[in-house]
């Protein structure tokens, strides 16, 4: 199962980035989703900045497996999960 969140629409809102942040992470842990697909866009590059800021909070980190950035798409960051 693969989640996917698009934070164009609230990039400029601080509370509701981290927000939609935690409930993206917080779903994919409760339907096992191996994949959640984050869309800060490309823009200056702060907003992805800040979802991996966001992404390496010790408490998060334990949550999923591992972050891979895009390569061919600058303003997409994938959060992989591994469940046993």
């Amino acid at each position: 199962m693969k989640l996917k969140l698009d934070l164009h629409d609230i990039f400029n809102r601080g509370h509701d980035i981290d927000r939609a942040l935690r409930g993206i992470i917080d779903d994919a842990v409760a339907k096992k989703a191996t994949l959640v697909e984050i869309i800060p866009g490309k823009g200056s590059g702060q907003l992805k900045k800040r979802v991996l800021r966001f992404l390496d909070q010790k408490e998060i980190k334990a949550l999923y497996h591992r972050v891979e950035k895009d390569s061919n798409n600058f303003g997409r960051v994938f959060v992989h999960f591994r469940w046993k």
